[in-house]
């Protein structure tokens, strides 16, 4: 079975880039050591620094639920409210 690919994409207001990027860091270590875990890498656009890119690969969507439950992630949501202007999150299948 193929890994479950995870792009999720964080826009932070223009004030609070320094911050959001400063949380999404905290992330990288514990997730790395996760479970099911096989890649994680944190990305920022170089003509828009209040976007960032998450790219993972997981080994199943189940291992992926279980990431997104953890307390490092309820830690990251706390810390960073009201300083996000969009977040969204894409489930894929490399088919090539």
């Amino acid at each position: 079975m193929a890994n479950l690919t995870i792009v999720a994409n964080i826009i932070a207001k223009a004030d609070r880039i320094d911050l959001v990027k400063a949380e999404l860091q905290k992330l990288i270590d514990p997730t790395r050591a996760e479970a099911g875990c096989v890649q994680y890498d944190l990305h920022q656009d170089n003509d828009n620094p209040a976007h960032f890119l998450f790219f993972e690969n997981w080994t199943s969507r189940a291992l992926w639920q279980d990431h997104m439950a953890n307390q490092h992630l309820k830690d990251y949501l706390a810390a960073t409210e009201g300083a996000v202007e969009q977040f969204t999150v894409n489930e894929m299948t490399q088919i090539g």
